[in-house]
């Protein structure tokens, strides 16, 4: 049993799959926590619950207070909640361009 809900249990195991994308791995994760690294494992794929204690500390590994952590607002714009991988568009500065159908051109012909 947990002093957390399953949305804010959530949010913290979103957090901890984010710094494990920033740190590299989950040992690096689970030594920054001071916890062990099968702990952590058990957490974050569900089968422990996540305990207040380990929310303030990942709190404090990520720089951001727990309420922020807790109702979600740690993740940057466009990080995925199950990997932690933020997601970039590399075609900010183009326009895309949408036709109704395809061009023909001399030599092919729509069958």
């Amino acid at each position: 049993m947990s002093d957390l809900d399953k949305k804010e249990q959530n949010h913290v195991r979103a957090a901890l799959r984010y710094l494990r994308r920033r740190l590299g791995t989950w040992a690096t994760v689970a030594e920054a926590l001071h916890s062990a690294p099968k702990t952590i494992d058990n957490v974050v794929n569900g089968y422990n619950a996540v305990s207040a204690s380990l929310a303030i500390r990942v709190a404090r590994l990520a720089g951001v207070m727990v309420d922020d952590l807790l109702v979600g607002k740690f993740l940057p714009p466009g990080a995925c909640p199950n990997c932690g991988h933020v997601i970039t568009s590399d075609f900010k500065d183009e326009n895309t361009v949408i036709e109704e159908a395809p061009r023909l051109t001399a030599d092919l012909r729509l069958i």
